[in-house]
């Protein structure tokens, strides 16, 4: 059995820069959390096509493990792949929650693409693996290179490791999960001609608690997606207080231990 762990992130905060080709080019911060990951593991089992259990909930073609199945075996051609597919199934050990901004989809990818490289012994490079899964979502990039704290910008594909302090993190997911799509749509139609996509490059020089000392905890100056999310979820206004930031594009809400006990 091959195994690997898929972890979760939380974006420490998060500036949209503007719209291109129908996608928003980002300027944020992940921390990985590495407290919190699914479980990918391939084990023995005659298949006759790619099979993933697991993820039952997931129409197999709109799961992001399967498109990185299609994505590295449009890229390499490796028959090994198809070969070792039909002797083993993909199964998740799912235990980061879906649709709460914490990249758990990306981070299956990712891992996939890292175990497969491994496993099939395809000996392709980091920054070709990333390539690879940037063409399936815009986080994937960030889980390939592993980095604990990374700036990330662009479409999500540039990805620079940044030493940040070490800070434990507390999660908080309410009981709904908010639809990534839908909230990039409403940030698109109601607030995308107010961003200043020159006016937070600095930020990506500083470290987290200074950043915090310029915008005095307030959740929608560090994330641009949580007025967005509220638009869509407005019971979002109800979970939390300002020591808890908001995640990616929800619904998941985080407090960084170090800070809250300092």
């Amino acid at each position: 059995m091959y195994t690997i762990k898929a972890y979760a992130k939380v974006n420490l905060y998060l500036k949209i820069t503007g719209f291109s080709n129908g996608y928003h080019t980002i300027n944020s911060r992940f921390l990985r959390v590495d407290d919190l990951y699914d479980t990918i593991s391939f084990i023995p089992c005659k298949c006759e096509s790619f099979t993933i259990e697991g993820m039952d909930n997931i129409e197999l073609k709109s799961n992001t493990i399967y498109k990185a199945f299609v994505a590295l075996n449009d890229f390499s051609g490796d028959l090994e792949i198809l070969n070792f597919f039909h002797n083993h199934k993909v199964v998740v050990d799912k235990k980061i929650p879906t649709l709460a901004g914490l990249g758990g989809g990306s981070s299956d990818a990712a891992s996939f693409l890292l175990l497969v490289n491994k496993v099939c012994d395809l000996k392709l490079d980091i920054p070709t693996l990333a390539k690879i899964g940037s063409k399936i979502g815009a986080d994937i990039a960030f889980f390939i290179y592993n980095y604990k704290v990374a700036n990330v910008s662009g479409f999500g594909e540039i990805i620079e490791p940044f030493e940040e302090d070490d800070m434990g993190v507390e999660l908080f997911t309410p009981n709904f999960g908010c639809d990534t799509a839908l909230v990039y749509k409403a940030f698109k139609n109601n607030l995308l001609n107010l961003i200043e996509p020159n006016k937070f490059e600095h930020w990506t020089k500083l470290k987290f608690t200074d950043i915090l000392k310029e915008v005095s905890y307030d959740r929608a100056a560090l994330n641009d997606l949580y007025v967005a999310a509220n638009i869509v979820y407005p019971e979002l206004k109800n979970q939390k207080n300002n020591e808890w930031f908001f995640s990616g594009s929800g619904s998941t809400f985080f407090k960084i231990k170090n800070l809250t006990e300092s």
